[in-house]
């Protein structure tokens, strides 16, 4: 959406709020003025907010989280116009922080919601749409390093904020090995924490073959850069999923929990491993069209209901589109 209202008004002034650890992977966007707001920080930081906001005064905010917290910072900023989402997308009292909305749009993906901002403004529609995050050599010098190295690599990123919303680690790893097989290095990648660590080890003791785990190894653009150089990226409902799309590399997304056709990686819905249907079905008796759009499946197993010749099928299918 950014890159969309800077390439048809290039004068416009963007200041964008944002959190410490998305500001990580943005860090060096042109044309945007960042604002670091550190949620952990709580009141201290929606007063050292609009100190630092004091004397600015917008034409638009847009409020494009539904969240309470993110509509009560809303407060603090000076704009004639605060646009947000239409009435249903409207959670959490959002509807109350805003003056506009953006028009309404029946089961549309995340992005196109996002593009929804961008419209209420006025700004003509691009023919494609483009992330443009940038990176320094430095910090993609480990995808360039991995792609001289092993010439063809494959990155699986295993691990969600919510273990519910991991594959099995066994399966996984027999994935793992039908790539190695293919002819693809393996290269695991992930946050610091501990879940990322242990099901990165899980996964390695249960391959066959060998991998190279860069699980806690790298920062956010870093990880951006090997997902960038990679053949394509094996994800859940995860961060890296969409880090991979911004930088065109193919990824394969492995969903139970929440639909794909709203939050799954956008350039490649056609290749997602999905058993959210069948699962939102048998809990709710109604298909997915028939509920509110959003509606999530609940269930600490689902992600086990992905078998391991699913997603072997959409990699191989992918193999064949590449050549």
């Amino acid at each position: 959406m950014v890159e969309r209202i800077i390439e048809h008004s290039p004068s416009i002034e963007i200041t964008w709020i944002i959190g410490k650890v998305e500001y990580q992977l943005l860090k060096g966007m042109p044309n945007v003025k960042f604002i670091i707001f550190d949620k952990s920080k709580g009141q201290e930081a929606v007063l050292a907010l609009r100190e630092s906001l004091r004397e600015e005064h917008f034409d638009a905010l847009f409020l494009m989280q539904v969240a309470f917290r993110a509509n009560w910072v809303s407060r603090v900023i000076n704009a004639k116009v605060k646009i947000g989402f239409d009435w249903a997308r409207s959670k959490e009292l959002h509807w109350l922080f805003a003056n506009k909305r953006i028009a309404a749009q029946k089961h549309a993906h995340v992005l196109e919601g996002f593009m929804g901002f961008a419209d209420a403004i006025g700004m003509p529609k691009s023919s494609s749409i483009n992330w443009n995050v940038p990176l320094t050599q430095d910090e993609e010098a480990m995808g360039c390093q991995l792609k001289t190295q092993f010439n063809k690599y494959v990155v699986i990123s295993p691990a969600a904020s919510k273990a519910e919303r991991n594959w099995l680690p066994e399966r996984y790893a027999a994935v793992a090995d039908h790539a190695h097989n293919c002819g693809f290095t393996v290269v695991l990648c992930g946050g610091p924490a501990a879940i990322d660590k242990q099901l990165g080890e899980q996964i390695q003791s249960s391959m066959e073959n060998s991998c190279q785990n860069l699980i806690g190894k790298t920062s956010l653009k870093e990880m951006l850069g090997v997902l960038k150089h990679a053949e394509l990226v094996i994800a859940p409902d995860t961060g890296p999923a969409h880090m991979a799309t911004t930088v065109a590399t193919p990824v394969i997304g492995l969903y139970a929990h929440s639909n794909p056709k709203r939050t799954g990686p956008y350039n490649d819905l056609a290749h997602v491993v999905s058993v959210y249907d069948e699962a939102i079905k048998e809990q709710t008796g109604k298909a997915w069209p028939e509920l509110p759009w959003g509606k999530r499946a609940k269930g600490e197993n689902l992600m086990a209901r992905i078998e391991v010749g699913a997603v072997v099928k959409i990699f191989d299918k992918l193999l064949v589109e590449k050549v």
